[in-house]
């Protein structure tokens, strides 16, 4: 490129200004390759829910919920319980410690590794402490960060383990949380967040790619 500090005579013999002249334009990056995911439909008895998982993000995790719905442990159950807290809340659901459905528990992968938040859809694992989750999850409404690990706050801090998110029927969701409470089912934190009704899953299928 000629810089500015060449003769005006010479400027003048050039077809084109200097000052004219566009600099080259860097080749355009390619965009980073998404996490790989794996989709799984959820019917139950009030419609349908499809699933997108983290597979790449949450291997763990995921490996975990796609064995419950590949051996078919979850048809049958149901969602038995929906938590509001103002304009957020959760629906769970899962095996609920039937002995015939549940697997061994898995390692804890917390959002702080996986980088899947508790946002509105996000699907995470139920759990007591880090490493018991098994075949219970729960479905946000709402962003809920307090879900999220907190290496700051006392106690069990971990938070749950975000797995993947509802790219369909969150109006499905929204219809299991405004569903009627059972005054009396529940212990502990969860009375008055059981379902009078639970609703009943009645598959869960894994999408396979065409």
């Amino acid at each position: 490129m000629i810089r500015r500090f060449v003769p005006l005579a010479l400027l003048c013999a050039l077809a084109v200004p200097v000052f004219a002249q566009v600099p080259p334009v860097a080749p355009a990056q390619a965009p980073a390759p998404s996490a790989a995911t794996v989709r799984v439909i959820v019917e139950t008895s009030v419609g349908t829910i499809v699933l997108e998982l983290e597979k790449e993000r949450a291997p763990a995790t995921t490996a975990n919920f796609l064995r419950y719905v590949d051996g078919k442990r979850l048809d049958g159950t149901t969602f038995y319980r929906a938590m509001k807290a103002g304009d957020v809340g959760l629906i769970q659901g899962g095996a609920r410690g039937e002995h015939k459905r549940v697997l061994p528990g898995i390692a804890h992968e917390p959002t702080s590794v996986t980088g899947i938040k508790h946002l509105d859809g996000t699907i995470s694992m139920a759990r007591y402490a880090p490493g018991t989750a098994t075949g219970d999850f729960f479905i946000t409404i709402g962003a809920m960060p307090s879900l999220d690990e907190d290496r700051a706050a006392q106690g069990d801090n971990a938070g749950f383990a975000a797995f993947g998110r509802v790219v369909e029927g969150m109006d499905v969701v929204r219809r299991i949380l405004d569903a009627s409470i059972s005054p009396t089912e529940g212990e502990g934190v969860m009375k008055g967040q059981m379902l009078a009704s639970p609703v009943k899953i009645a598959s869960a299928r894994r999408v396979v790619p065409q």
